[in-house]
């Protein structure tokens, strides 16, 4: 009687990999992608994946495709054995010093401003054939973190993220204005409420505003707001060379303060830091790779300092 092991030889198990590319994207287009097929290929291959576990996997449901509670029961156990079969084949580790690849940062346009340069300087040291792609993300979803194109996501605390982050650096609130908008003995309170304000907004309404201006509002600051941005890097540039006040995160002001005449003070009430995490992509498995590149990251991170 025929084994388990003797009925998978007669398997494709070249089939796996699309197999949970399909289970982890949950669309023929993203998967096809991921693993280098064509969008009819992945299709053909679904259609054979169907057959061969006797269930449709991905169901149409509204605009987009959920899984099958088989399928949702794949995902873990195929994802194991991809990676223990990866463990097997024992692919070449990662060689800074021969290796050639992409390494892909997504970040906000405040941190790729803080911590760019000192990446970039440490990542063309010690890997001379590697590209480095920081890639800026004004939203983010649960398929940003997983995309095939990004190995690691810096992003702030106030943030949500599905997988695990650790911190990378704290960063905090300042209050910033002209150099010259207000007498040398006012004070940041004095600022804020005197000075037309400068605010980034994320969305619509106040509730889209940073946390600076929630404590305001609860310590009933009277402020107004004279111009709004969709970009917190416009800010400094902005109330230097217009006018006004701003509230920002202490290192890109200190760091813009080079590129304009900027006075900064530091917030008047108490407000929580921000820090900055690192969440990886999950679906790494190189783990020499990613030892590598979080060290880095912290490298670089605590050059700020």
């Amino acid at each position: 009687m025929a084994s388990d092991l003797d009925r998978l030889a007669a398997v494709d198990l070249n089939l796996l990999p699309p197999l949970l590319a399909l289970l982890e994207e949950r669309s023929v287009t993203r998967a096809a992608a991921r693993v280098g097929l064509s969008q009819p290929a992945m299709s053909h291959a679904l259609a054979r994946i169907r057959r061969l576990v006797g269930d449709d996997l991905l169901v149409r449901q509204g605009r987009g495709l959920v899984l099958t509670p088989h399928a949702a029961g794949l995902v873990g156990p195929l994802r194991e054995a991809l990676d223990r079969a990866a463990r097997v084949v024992r692919f070449p580790g990662f060689d800074p010093d021969t290796d050639a690849r992409t390494v892909n940062v997504s970040l906000t346009t405040s941190t790729a401003y803080v911590l760019g340069g000192h990446l970039a300087r440490l990542v063309a040291e010690r890997a001379p054939h590697v590209t480095l792609r920081m890639k800026t993300s004004p939203q983010l979803d649960d398929l940003s973190f997983t995309d095939p194109g990004v190995d690691v996501v810096l992003l702030p605390e106030t943030l949500p993220a599905p997988y695990p982050r650790e911190r990378l650096y704290d960063d905090r609130w300042v209050v910033i204005a002209a150099r010259d908008a207000a007498p040398a003995d006012a004070t940041a309170l004095d600022l804020l409420t005197t000075l037309p304000h400068a605010v980034f907004e994320s969305g619509s309404g106040r509730d889209r505003r940073t946390r600076a201006y929630a404590v305001l509002d609860e310590q009933e600051v009277a402020y107004a707001v004279r111009q709004v941005v969709p970009d917190q890097m416009l800010l400094p540039t902005l109330v230097a060379r217009v006018g006004g006040v701003a509230v920002h995160r202490y290192r890109v002001a200190t760091a813009m303060r080079f590129e304009v005449a900027l006075r900064i003070e530091e917030f008047p009430f108490p407000i929580p830091p921000l820090g900055i995490d690192m969440v990886w992509n999950p679906r790494l498995t190189d783990a020499a790779f990613t030892g590598w590149l979080r060290g880095l990251l912290l490298e670089a991170a605590a050059a700020l300092d």
